[in-house]
């Protein structure tokens, strides 16, 4: 018996118009071929599902045309898809629940990290004597960018340890040579920052680790919960207009989720531009390999993830504290679960 366009969107609708059978949904054409994705530090091992999808060709075979622009922080790719000028971010999962307590609606698709994959250090030349986290006052803190994830990473510190944002500086110091540098000549007492960028710093002993969100261990421990990372994020309107280009975006990333787990740290690093080594292949392999374990294996946002996010959040955000926000829409694992059942295995 064929089924009518009109009786699959009816179909559709009655059972969630994510929930149609997967060989139906993937026989639909592209809305559009073209999707311009904004990340905020793409060299970072936290966005490398992306730099893999993009490399392999994932998003080619998926039949998309995909341009990335790369920005200093998450906070600056959240302005790009917000004013109009990118389609989806490579971002952090917790600016969904900070866009919708402004009363804007975007949802994470995809995850690429299940762990913040982040760890904040300090100088072992300006604070060479730092005994607790009271030490950081007044001291200037490079971030990726303000407002991005790792100045999140950097308040919910400060809150645990009863210290305010308003207690230390945030300087944006990018996610590449540029936050080595910038350490390393003192622009910066502290860093919050990720791999390899943190390898590289610590490989070096310019910092002295303080807190690490690497392992999933340490995530827990200091969230109480899984913390969801990066992810693909885009607004609920795209999502509505573009189901079937968005089925294949998330295609795409998870098949790079499983090639990473599968590859391994050193055919990663010689996947990735050279640029992404910061002078150092060793140090970058032994950055992927100790981020491993805080990669998404399959795209799929852990079931205390959202909660423990925002809670997170709230801690030191006043605004979130005060809104009504509704979790459920700020994620799907629809488009994963579907992606997953098409590539249940990936070859490198």
């Amino acid at each position: 018996m064929s089924i009518s366009r009109r009786e699959l969107f009816k179909f559709a609708g009655a059972a969630g118009v994510l929930g149609v059978a997967p060989a139906l949904v993937h026989a639909q054409k592209l809305e559009t071929s073209k999707v311009h994705i904004a990340v905020g530090g793409k060299p970072l091992t936290y966005y490398l599902p992306l730099t893999i999808a993009e490399r392999k060709g994932y998003f080619k075979d998926e039949g998309l045309d995909v341009t990335i622009s790369d920005f200093a922080g998450g906070s600056k790719a959240l302005q790009a898809v917000v004013g109009g000028s990118a389609d989806v971010v490579s971002g952090a999962y917790e600016h969904t629940i900070n866009l919708q307590s402004k009363g804007q609606f975007y949802r994470c698709v995809v995850l690429q990290g299940r762990a913040p994959m982040m760890a904040i250090g300090v100088s072992t030349k300006s604070m060479a004597g730092y005994k607790s986290p009271a030490d950081l006052k007044g001291k200037k803190i490079g971030v990726t960018a303000p407002g991005s994830s790792t100045s999140m990473m950097v308040n919910f510190f400060l809150a645990k340890h009863g210290l305010k944002p308003s207690d230390v500086a945030f300087i944006g110091v990018g996610a590449g040579a540029g936050a080595v540098t910038a350490l390393r000549s003192g622009q910066i007492d502290a860093i919050c920052n990720l791999d390899p960028v943190l390898s590289v710093l610590q490989a070096a002993g310019d910092i002295q680790i303080i807190v690490d969100t690497r392992s999933l261990k340490d995530t827990i421990d200091i969230f109480g919960g899984n913390m969801p990372a990066g992810c693909l994020y885009t607004s609920q309107n795209f999502i509505d207009v573009n189901p079937n280009t968005t089925q294949a975006l998330v295609n795409a990333m998870v098949r790079a989720d499983k090639w990473i787990q599968t590859a391994g740290a050193e055919v990663v690093a010689k996947a990735v531009p050279e640029s992404y080594l910061l002078g150092d292949p060793a140090v970058y392999t032994l950055s992927v390999t100790k981020g491993l374990e805080g990669m998404s294996p399959d795209g799929m946002m852990p079931a205390d993830g959202p909660a423990t996010a925002l809670k997170a959040l709230e801690a030191f955000t006043p605004d979130i504290a005060a809104a009504k926000i509704d979790l459920s829409k700020t994620w799907t694992n629809d488009f994963a679960i579907r992606a997953n059942a098409k590539y249940p295995n990936v070859n490198v």
